[in-house]
């Protein structure tokens, strides 16, 4: 399929292509599973089963609070909240999640904390997490967490004003196809984070 906006600016256009180009990458399924109806808008959702939204690939949520660690849930022991299906390791924790299910969300809709600093829906891996302040943030990989704790104030408030302020309630693909081309003023690469971590590591400013 070729897409065409000849009438539109030309970094309007670029926004277009490129959202086009990860829901192309995507596919349908993916973008319906991040943005469901409810208040949770967007998640990192999967479609798994006869499970439409998925969180976090079936992680338990309630298990890094309980128990320290990642641990993937069963899909007989789930919870259905704001549209998002939520999968647990035993019964307990369930019963914990639909007592307080505020407590145990994790924070920007389950992506990387990191990415979410520079307005970007993307990622998470459910194993690369952090409890901070007794709230769950999970990130895209050792990397993304590790520049993410180079400035934990610092990273937390960007993070949540880009959340607040730009991307909860909105479509995924479209802000993320959005912030690949208009770039947040404080944007760094994959390569400058690495650099970054690397020479706070080595103790060099």
């Amino acid at each position: 399929m070729v897409l065409s906006f000849p009438a539109l600016p030309r970094l309007l256009r670029a926004a277009l292509a490129a959202a086009a180009c990860v829901v192309a990458l995507s596919g349908c399924g993916a973008m319906l599973a991040q943005n469901p109806s409810g208040a949770l808008k967007p998640v990192n959702a999967i479609e798994d089963g006869d499970d439409a939204r998925v969180m976090l690939k079936g992680a338990d949520v309630v298990a890094y609070f309980t128990q320290g660690r990642y641990q993937p849930g069963q899909a007989s022991i789930k919870s259905v909240y704001e549209g998002v299906t939520f999968r647990f390791a035993s019964p307990e924790h369930k019963a914990l999640f639909d007592a307080q299910p505020a407590k145990y969300l994790p924070q920007f809709g389950g992506y990387c904390a990191n990415g979410i600093a520079y307005a970007i829906p993307w990622g998470g891996d459910a194993d690369t997490w952090r409890i901070i302040d007794g709230k769950l943030y999970i990130f895209g990989g050792r990397g993304s967490q590790e520049a993410f704790e180079l400035d934990i104030p610092g990273n937390l408030a960007l993070a949540n004003r880009y959340w607040s302020e730009e991307v909860a309630g909105t479509n995924s693909f479209w802000q993320r196809g959005k912030r690949l081309v208009w770039r947040v003023p404080h944007y760094k690469s994959g390569d400058e984070l690495a650099q970054m971590v690397a020479r706070a590591k080595a103790g060099k400013p």
